[in-house]
């Protein structure tokens, strides 16, 4: 039961992360292959390091992997391919924005970071979304 005076908490967006996915095209899920979803808070201060982000809340989602598209025979075990989504960014953005649901937020940035797994270009991403 979610106490609707307490933020979505890391369930929540974890949820909203698995019905947006299984929305998503069978085919898509399918060519994605094994694909790991993590949520946490906050990107990690190495991670933020790395990509030059001071402020955390500047990063709401990470894809971690090696695009299909750059996959080598040459490495042929380049891990499980992971999906970061942050919940205190996606929260404030939601807040800011205050024009789109929270389910289609996670769902964009959702699409957003697996689209990097497949290597696509951002209009090609936001044409995933209106399927």
């Amino acid at each position: 039961m979610t106490n609707l005076d307490l933020p979505p908490g890391l369930d929540e967006i974890d949820a909203l992360a698995r019905a947006a996915w299984a929305k998503l095209p069978e085919t898509f899920r399918t060519l994605a292959g094994e694909l790991m979803f993590r949520i946490e808070e906050f990107a990690d201060e190495d991670i933020l390091k790395e990509m030059e982000i001071e402020d955390p809340f500047e990063l709401s989602g990470l894809y971690v992997g090696v695009e299909l598209t750059r996959q080598s025979i040459s490495d042929p075990n380049p891990g499980i391919p992971m999906v970061f989504l942050f919940r205190r960014p996606i929260l404030e953005e939601w807040i800011e924005r205050g024009d789109v649901g929270l389910p289609e937020l996670v769902a964009h940035i959702l699409v957003h970071e697996v689209g990097h797994h497949f290597g696509f270009s951002d209009a090609e991403m936001d044409r995933l979304l209106e399927d």
